[in-house]
């Protein structure tokens, strides 16, 4: 449906002004995001939802202006033809696909570091286009949609106009390309194997649902101890396979555990009970006055030997820009935290016994969707993900499922294992090809248990980085520079004939 959307609005736009495609797509925009990010009210009213759904809508509105111009534009010279048919409107395919590039890359990065939520490659985690991610990235995934939605608007423009079939079979030639690109991403393969390592999840659920799931703190870091030590005790029982290592979710202790020294000591204990090394999701109150969201690595008898702290807090949750005039809107703003960011790639050294040293890069929460976030830590060696998240803030909604989404994609981008944990689900393990395993229910305990591919090498993707998403995005500007430019010439040579004609 994703193409479908494509299509769509580049069929709305065809032809129309660059004002009225704003105001289109300012409510395809909305039809969208409203629905899909209706989570961020659900605990906390509807202005920070309506305030979210409204701001990303704006970058599709921008980006629908600029199909309207590419695809009105009067003329264009020394373009290849079937980039740029003859005078008139006409849906231009790699246009549009440009510009949905270009589109994301400026919301995936502004205001406040953007956010890179809803973005045409998250969609395609049950599709088989999921397979190019792994060539190109995200953005190259994002391209390969757009552009077929422009094919199909194409498509349907032309028999609309009535254009002989003839006429249209000889012009297939983007569609033969990107079936042959289709094709091509078939045969290259997905990297997914190597050697193994058993990994175990903790899910430890909240007591409460909403934005007060940790008014019970100690009750939350209760459930992640009480599903481990039942973990262990089958691990010793021989009912469950050992793993090298165990992971708990983000918040899985927002008491600080190195300043408060009963959380200290019960987590300590549970990693000597269980003998491996956990990687804890923790809130620490540092640097004093602000907090920091933290994954924490401890080894038995050693206790916290490693540290990540999340280097994108989330705005308007994590931290609350420009408060006091936000406030003046409504009070929830005070619910935000004061997190700071951290400053270093996360990358854990793990000491194991049956599989030497594993390394792992915590990612934490929303930084899955976030290209460099993910990219540098496999860049620098990190064999596994773990993205540690907590869902219970947004209910039982599709938030998590959504997020679940974005990390298979992601685990095929870089050719990684991915451990996508949450306090409350939904959970699971994620092998190289995007395929997920011991997949989980919403808030009830689980513990997840399998093997996972450990990876050293580097997809394409991993290897390129930004480069196609700049080239794309420097290629949309270009582009509507162009028709920029070609409207005017030809307004310019439509006031000549004018004057020539006044003077005859």
């Amino acid at each position: 449906m994703s193409i479908v959307g494509v299509a769509l609005l580049a069929l709305a736009t065809k032809g129309a002004r660059a004002r009225t495609g704003f105001l289109l797509g300012l409510v395809a925009g909305f039809a969208c995001f409203g629905p899909t990010l209706h989570w961020a009210g659900t605990y906390v009213g509807a202005f920070p939802w309506l305030a979210l759904a409204v701001t990303e809508s704006i970058y599709i509105a921008l980006m629908a202006a600029g199909c309207a111009l590419v695809q009105s534009a009067r003329r264009w010279q020394r373009l290849p033809k079937w980039l740029s048919p003859p005078d008139g409107p006409h849906v231009r395919p790699l246009a549009i696909a440009l510009l949905w590039v270009l589109q994301e890359a400026v919301r995936d990065s502004m205001p406040f570091g953007g956010f890179p939520w809803s973005r045409l490659a998250w969609s395609q985690a049950n599709s088989p286009l999921a397979h190019l991610a792994s060539i190109f990235g995200a953005p190259g995934l994002t391209f390969v949609v757009a552009l077929l939605g422009g094919l199909l608007a194409l498509s349907i423009d032309r028999v609309r106009r009535g254009v002989p079939v003839a006429a249209t079979v000889r012009r297939l030639g983007p569609v033969v390309a990107v079936l042959a690109v289709i094709g091509l991403a078939a045969a290259y393969p997905t990297p997914s194997g190597g050697k193994k390592v058993r990994v175990l999840a903790i899910q430890g659920n909240v007591p409460t649902a909403g934005l007060d799931f940790n008014a019970q703190r100690r009750a939350v870091l209760d459930n992640h101890i009480r599903v481990t030590d039942q973990a262990a005790a089958q691990i010793k029982a021989g009912t469950m396979p050992e793993p090298a290592l165990v992971i708990w979710p983000e918040n899985a202790s927002d008491i600080d555990p190195t300043r408060n020294a009963d959380a200290g000591t019960e987590i300590i204990q549970t990693v000597n009970r269980i003998g491996l090394p956990i990687i804890v999701g923790a809130v620490l109150q540092e640097p004093a006055p602000q907090t920091s969201n933290t994954s924490l690595l401890y080894v038995p008898d050693k206790g916290i030997v490693d540290r990540y702290v999340k280097q994108h807090p989330v705005p308007f949750a994590e931290y609350m820009p420009y408060r006091s005039f936000f406030r003046t809107f409504t009070k929830t703003v005070d619910l935000a935290g004061n997190f700071t960011a951290g400053t270093k790639t996360g990358l854990f050294k793990v000491p194991t016994t049956s599989d030497g040293i594993v390394k792992v890069a915590p990612i934490i929460c929303f930084e899955v969707a976030y290209d460099s976030l993910t990219r540098n830590p496999v860049k620098e060696g990190a064999q596994i993900l773990a993205v540690q998240t907590n869902n219970a803030t947004f209910g039982r909604t599709a938030e998590s499922e959504q997020q679940l989404a974005i990390s298979r994609i992601r685990a095929i981008e870089l050719g990684r294992s991915i451990v996508h944990v949450s306090t409350v689900g939904v959970s699971g393990l994620i092998t190289p090809d995007g395929q997920v395993h011991d997949k989980t229910g919403q808030f009830t305990p689980a513990a997840m248990n399998d093997e996972l591919p450990l990876r050293t090498g580097q997809t394409l993707a991993t290897r390129v980085g930004a480069v196609p998403e700049w080239l794309g995005s420097a290629a949309a500007l270009l582009l509507c520079g162009a028709a920029i430019g070609g409207n005017r010439a030809a307004r310019r040579r439509t006031a000549s004939s004018q004057e020539v004609h006044e003077v005859v």
